[in-house]
């Protein structure tokens, strides 16, 4: 259940029902598994699987909730084969070539028979509500998962108006001032990672893994003109990190501290231990949002809100 990849946004009205209300519009909107035809579905489901039948988890006015999604796998290669095999039989029998346009209408034949029999992928995209900080954190490695399921979240609201979370600085600049200068902002530490961008070929990039970050080769890379656009960080020794230019979080990392905290409490079911780490979970990174936003000046307010965020 601990979050790896975040992408954070901020919601542009004030998040105003409770958990029952959002539960209930979510159940409206539950999944149900893909039909013979479809390619794929996705759907609201309790986040703690079959050990649960809420759709929402409450926890200290933080609102957990999880989407599943069913993909059809149809490999290409098995499609064109297909594909090929019926062309050959076709040209064989009537003696000619068939044109581009048949072979397309032929090809969706193809998959349409071969759905049914497909194999079918099943995965689950978490995300929590806070509506205390007036943030939407979703569990996801690209931002279009993210934004699918906050056009899930819509679906079943009728409405939902959020925006990426933005910083009055530039990540790229207070990360590229952070590493030039060794000293991060208060309470953070620079990792052993960082990627170099050059600020005039956006193809030209640098990978750096365990390596000091002061050492003379990436501070002269920087000279030159290169600036930083992903860096690992530590915040008070609880939460690792690679904060990128877009200010996604990626490869997030709880301190053993932390994860002590959460053994320490006897959980005596799922249901309980899913309860204390959501609890450690949320409340530990609401600091680290807060502490973030005030490491990179503040957060932007005046950001408009893009097609995927309007009502």
């Amino acid at each position: 259940m601990w979050f790896k990849n975040l992408q954070l946004y901020r919601f542009t009205k004030a998040f105003e029902l409770d958990a029952e209300t959002l539960g209930q519009q979510l159940a409206q909107h539950s999944f149900t598994p893909c039909g013979s035809q479809d390619t794929s579905r996705s759907g609201w489901v309790p986040p703690l699987g079959r050990h649960g039948s809420e759709f929402v988890h409450a926890s200290n006015g933080f609102l957990m909730i999880c989407a599943k999604r069913q993909d059809k796998l149809l490999p290409a290669a098995v499609i064109n084969e297909a594909l090929e095999d019926k062309v050959l039989q076709i040209e064989e029998r009537e003696a000619r070539n068939l044109p581009r346009k048949e072979r397309h209408s032929l090809k969706d034949e193809i998959i349409f028979s071969l759905l049914p029999k497909a194999f079918v992928r099943s995965s689950y995209q978490f995300a929590y509500l806070s509506p205390r900080d007036n943030m939407l954190v979703i569990d996801a490695s690209s931002t279009k998962r993210a934004e699918e399921l906050i056009a899930d979240l819509r679906a079943a609201l009728g409405s939902l108006s959020v925006i990426p979370l933005a910083s009055k600085g530039q990540p790229i600049d207070v990360m590229t001032r952070w590493v030039d200068s060794g000293q991060p902002a208060q309470g953070f530490e620079l990792g052993e990672e960082c990627e170099l961008r050059d600020n005039t070929d956006i193809s030209c990039v640098i990978r750096c893994k365990n390596q000091n970050l002061a050492a003379a080769e990436i501070v002269n890379h920087l000279k030159t003109g290169m600036h930083v656009s992903k860096l690992a960080l530590s915040w008070q020794e609880r939460i690792e990190c690679v904060l990128d230019e877009k200010l996604i979080l990626r490869r997030l990392r709880f301190s053993d501290l932390v994860q002590e905290q959460a053994d320490e409490v006897e959980a005596e079911d799922v249901a309980t231990q899913f309860d204390v780490d959501f609890s450690i979970m949320s409340l530990e990174l609401s600091a680290f949002f807060k502490a973030l936003m005030n490491a990179l000046g503040g957060e932007d307010l005046t950001q408009p809100a893009p097609a995927v965020a309007a009502d």
